[in-house]
């Protein structure tokens, strides 16, 4: 008997009736229900700013990535469970690979980004600070802190785990709550891994909450703490941006939107190139990977006018040999559409399309189901269309066909190949396939101006290349107009988008302590033990060392230049730096930097365990031979990151501010060191 799903609202499973029957798409058969009953939204909102809101800010940004890195790996080892799922949504296997694994590594990177990039805090800095007066006793700078609000993600059919867990991430790492809500038709997937999370034990409390079926009243219960995202149909991203709760309150509101997304093949690749069989495979890739379920496929394949017959003929073959039917018979390349009402509706804008255009392949074409009992599921041939007159054919910009169906549009020279990508009214990628980098050069700008992102394609890049249709957790996903007009992923630029930015003014006493990190001209602490002497657990940020002096000798510049191979005239010769803005030979900056190091380095084994990079360096003033230097050394942040080494020794990252002066106290060398410094235990 099919099951009927159930939301979860205030931490408990909530729903038993019957209600909206769900099939499966490979034969249309009954698989679960939605439930009948409704849902009390106002618990579900109170829970997560009464219950979540609180749990999750008990926890700062490093331990909350130290979650998502548990979680991932829980998800991970339990992901055939969702394949044996995704199944019914007529999915190939390496159609959900992107889905549950895309979806599971997208926490696995967010997990990654917030231990590299976010402090041991709830307060983000988003430094530097700058001086606000001449006397330097009032500075300002930025901070980015948790809103206090909760995120509602409404989600599309098409990736019903990758979906939800790419904005859960960025969210959960902002300490945001999320109530997330799938699309019905493949709200099943989604409430199995919700129920893994759940069960999991991993999250606190109220951090995330499951509506299966309508939303009800859940917007109109915002507030301006609050986000609401969207993926799905621009249509009803209008109409959701429209609500008038979410307008009163300037609720913000980020929409993912399907677009019609383009491939360029340039006017420089010929079908004796290997990049023009590199556009042939990447766009039959496109349409036929999902169904062509994906709001990033290839909709609209530009191509010279003098190339459409053979990219026609070469894509015919390719299309010819994908098998269509039960993804989990052998062989099988592209299953179902995701319901019988999406198959009618990639039927109904085919037949838009095709108004006017040449089918050069589709049904007709020798469409075949593998499989047994499919007969009745949701399949659908793939489609290529072909539109001559592109530049006066609206169609083929306005109507998507979310299946397995693109139209090929020729052009005279790149320029009008341009022209016709931005008909798109704004595009969430597009890709260009050239061997010429002037081309690229030329072209890309302008592409930039309509896409979100754009895609080059070439054979040194195909070795690597993840492809035309695959967000990736590092970059910005989104696009302009049609698009949407919002941003997701991108890295830790994510995050940013669901926390609160201010402006902070004070000294830079105050401003050290409100953002956690030392800031230039506030108070420091020196003592008698020398800061490297220091455990992670004993180092408090403005712990400081003034070091001794030492003064510059022309030995000293020597015998640098011997030892680093760097002889520039700047340092070895007297006339030719008499002529340059300096009027005498220099040191080396690299010398400065190493001075600076013997002069604050404490050489004895101690807590400090490894200096792996530097940050912010900059050569400020010139040091000439008989200047005297010195350094001060002050812990600028310190960054829990909760790992030990082999040993099991426990260790934290600390960011050391280094100052260097000359003797009339001027700057002449600023940088950051980063190490390693081992906890007492």
């Amino acid at each position: 008997m099919p099951q009927t799903l159930q939301s979860l609202i205030a931490g408990r499973w909530h729903g038993k009736e019957a209600a909206t029957p769900l099939y499966n798409a490979l034969n249309n058969s009954v698989i679960y229900h939605t439930h009948a009953e409704t849902i009390d939204f106002s618990e579900a909102v109170t829970y997560a700013r009464k219950t979540g809101i609180p749990a999750l800010m008990k926890l700062d940004f490093q331990q909350r990535a130290q979650r998502l890195k548990a979680l991932a790996q829980y998800l991970m080892e339990r992901k055939e469970a969702l394949y044996a799922i995704s199944h019914l949504t007529g999915a190939t296997r390496a159609d959900s690979w992107v889905d549950v694994e895309g979806g599971i590594g997208t926490l696995f990177a967010y997990a990654s980004m917030g231990s590299r990039e976010l402090p041991s805090s709830n307060v983000l800095h988003e430094g530097p600070a700058m001086a606000l007066g001449k006397r330097g006793g009032f500075a300002g700078t930025h901070i980015l802190v948790p809103r206090g609000g909760l995120a509602v993600h409404i989600n599309a059919f098409n990736f019903p785990i990758w979906g939800l867990l790419e904005k859960f991430a960025p969210t959960f790492l902002a300490a945001m709550p999320c109530i997330g809500k799938p699309a019905t038709a493949t709200s099943y997937l989604t409430e199995a891994v919700v129920r893994m999370i759940h069960d999991s034990g991993l999250m606190p409390d109220g951090a995330l909450q499951l509506v299966i079926g309508s939303t009800g009243d859940l917007l109109d219960r915002l507030g301006g703490a609050d986000v609401v995202t969207f993926t799905g149909s621009a249509d009803t991203a209008a109409k959701l941006r429209a609500n008038r709760n979410l307008i009163a309150n300037s609720v913000p509101f980020t929409a993912e939107a399907d677009s019609l997304n383009c491939a360029i093949l340039a006017p420089d690749v010929t079908p004796d190139d290997a990049e023009f069989d590199l556009f042939v495979k990447e766009v039959a890739r496109e349409m036929t990977g999902k169904a062509g379920q994906k709001c990033t496929a290839i909709r609209r394949i530009i191509v010279p006018r003098d190339r459409v017959d053979a990219v026609a003929q070469r894509l015919r073959e390719r299309l010819a040999k994908v098998t269509v039917g039960d993804p989990s018979v052998e062989g099988v390349r592209m299953g179902a559409l995701a319901s019988k009402e999406q198959q009618r509706d990639v039927a109904e804008r085919v037949a838009l399309l095709a108004q006017g255009n040449e089918i050069v392949f589709g049904e007709r074409d020798g469409f075949k189901l593998v499989g047994d009992g499919v007969a009745d599921g949701a399949f659908f041939s793939p489609t290529l269309l072909l539109c001559r007159n592109a530049g006066s054919n609206d169609a083929v910009h306005d109507v998507e066909a979310f299946g397995p169906v693109s139209t090929m549009m020729t052009y005279d020279g790149i320029d009008e190949a341009l022209d016709l990508a931005a008909r798109g009214k704004g595009s969430l990628v597009s890709t260009l396939v050239t061997k010429d980098p002037k081309i690229a050069a030329y072209a890309v700008p302008v592409a930039a101006a309509s896409h979100g992102r754009v895609h080059i394609l070439d054979q040194e890049s195909s070795v690597d290349s993840t492809g035309h249709g695959s967000p990736l957790p590092q970059l910005k996903h989104g696009g302009p107009g049609r698009a949407g007009g919002g941003e997701e992923l991108g890295g830790i630029r994510a995050v940013r988008h669901f926390l609160q930015r201010a402006a902070v003014q004070g000294s830079p006493t105050m401003l050290a302590a409100v953002t956690g990190e030392y800031v230039r001209g506030a108070a420091v602490t020196e003592g008698d033990i020398h800061p490297f002497r220091k455990y992670f657990e004993d180092l408090k940020m403005g712990d400081s060392l003034l070091t001794h002096r030492r003064t510059v000798s022309e030995a000293d510049i020597v015998n640098f230049g011997g030892i680093s191979g760097d002889f520039f005239y700047m340092h070895f010769d007297d006339i030719a730096a008499k002529d340059t803005q300096f009027g005498k030979r220099i040191a080396h900056g690299y010398f400065v930097l190493s001075a600076a190091a013997g002069l604050f380095v404490s050489p004895a084994p101690g807590p400090v365990l490894a200096n792996y990079g530097l940050d912010n360096l900059r050569f400020i003033t010139p040091v000439a031979i008989g200047d005297t230097i010195r350094a001060r050394l002050t812990c600028k942040r310190k960054v829990d990151r909760n790992r030990t080494d082999d040993q099991g020794r426990g260790q934290g990252v600390v960011a050391w501010d280094v100052q260097v002066t000359n003797q009339n106290d001027e700057l002449v060398a600023s940088y950051d060191i980063l190490t390693l410094v081992s906890k007492k235990s």
